[in-house]
């Protein structure tokens, strides 16, 4: 009697290299009302009321038809505001689809498994492996090592100076670790998770060196004092990422673009998805560009709430790196981070924790609204001086 063969179990139809994964964490989206949420570096505020006419305005018998491919007319417009041509730009279904479009056009996956980093100091190594290297600061964005490992490619993270800053050419030439022929760097700016932010002039050094495509990652420069955009329209290396969500209220639609060469931009656009970009989505950032002066309104708005939470913040003992950004990078007293991530949660406000070497002595708070701030800043008082038992003296009866 012959036996029947027992099947492999679904785990042997995945390929081994997804199988070892760890997928990027988003963060908590809660699944009840009631709280704060300040861990995801949402705008508080809501889009344009211009902006919502259109979106409902497009609900209409386009819903059964393909949106534009290409999403050409927020490409022109875009190509309008930023001075360029729209073939210097592509539109993506948010900036995380564009990051990743970057790694799948640019870096050579590797033959066999690959090393989740490689520290090599020789020169021959260093020449072969970089053509399939994803080069990184730590901390930022954590998205970044997830986009190497899905693509078989080596990562190679290189630590920010102690300040969180950007370290000079000779220390990056000291340090052996930075490779300046690596197939691509992201370069977050202002930074994630710290806020720091970084001058155009040394993000141009920076450029100048590296043969390989460099990405400068401006999710969150509508909060700064200066872009680097003009870097992708004057080196032939350098992309610059932006996005609709953060500053622009948008992060449910999903609209994310590219500025860079049109080679680099031509390469991008042969490997998306065909429709990519959703129509509302499209119709929602057409008419965001047209009333800049709301969102410009509002970005001042939380500027001016950023530096007021840092005030109050150090005014309770927490140390705050300074920011560029919507949201504040800080070391709290008294209890650890995770412990005060635990305690704020309690009081249904959630903040961001990251459980990595750099990262763990810190929170990152979201900028709310002004309301949202108070209550913050009320918990936090609450936590660090509470309420004090009252002295019942016992009596002889």
């Amino acid at each position: 009697m012959k036996l029947k063969r027992k099947s492999a179990g679904p785990s042997a139809l995945i390929r081994p290299l997804v199988r070892r994964l760890k997928a990027y964490v988003p963060g908590e989206q809660p699944k009840t009302a009631g709280f704060i949420k300040l861990n995801t570096n949402e705008n508080p505020y809501p889009p344009s009321p211009k902006v919502l006419k259109a979106i409902k305005a497009a609900v209409d018998g386009r819903l059964r038809l393909y949106p534009n491919p290409t999403a050409e007319p927020l490409r022109r417009e875009l190509a309008r505001f930023h001075g360029c041509s729209a073939e210097n730009i592509i539109v993506g279904n948010g900036s995380d689809e564009l990051l990743a479009l970057a790694t799948r056009a640019f870096v050579e996956p590797l033959p066999g498994p690959a090393p989740h980093s490689t520290n090599s100091t020789s020169n021959t190594d260093r020449r072969t492996v970089a053509r399939s290297l994803v080069q990184y600061f730590v901390p930022s964005y954590s998205l970044y090592p997830v986009l190497a490992d899905i693509h078989g490619a080596r990562r190679n993270p290189v630590p920010l100076a102690s300040d969180f800053g950007l370290p000079n050419l000779g220390a990056l030439d000291h340090s052996k670790r930075w490779n300046w022929n690596a197939a691509l760097t992201f370069i977050t700016t202002p930074n994630a998770p710290t806020g720091r932010g970084y001058s155009t002039t040394e993000l141009e050094a920076l450029c100048a060196r590296i043969k390989g495509v460099v990405v400068l990652d401006e999710t969150y420069v509508d909060f700064a004092p200066e872009n680097a955009l003009e870097l992708a329209l004057r080196h032939p290396n350098v992309l610059v990422s932006r996005t609709f969500s953060k500053a622009y209220s948008l992060c449910f639609q999903r609209v994310g673009y590219m500025v860079g060469h049109p080679e680099l931009i031509g390469a991008l656009l042969k490997i998306k998805d065909s429709y990519n970009v959703n129509g509302l989505g499209q119709v929602a950032a057409l008419a965001t560009l047209d009333d800049l002066g709301y969102y410009r309104a509002n970005f001042r708005r939380i500027v001016k709430t950023r530096d007021r939470l840092r005030e109050a913040l150090i005014q309770m003992g927490f140390e705050v790196c300074p920011s560029a950004t919507n949201f504040l990078f800080t070391k709290p007293p008294r209890f650890s981070a995770a412990d005060w991530l635990q305690r704020l949660r309690e009081r249904n406000i959630l903040v961001r924790w990251f459980d990595l070497p750099e990262t763990r002595d810190y929170l990152r708070i979201s900028i709310g609204s002004e309301t949202e701030t108070d209550m913050l800043i009320r918990a936090i008082r609450d936590i660090l001086e509470p309420a004090p038992r009252r002295n019942v003296r016992s009596q002889n009866v």
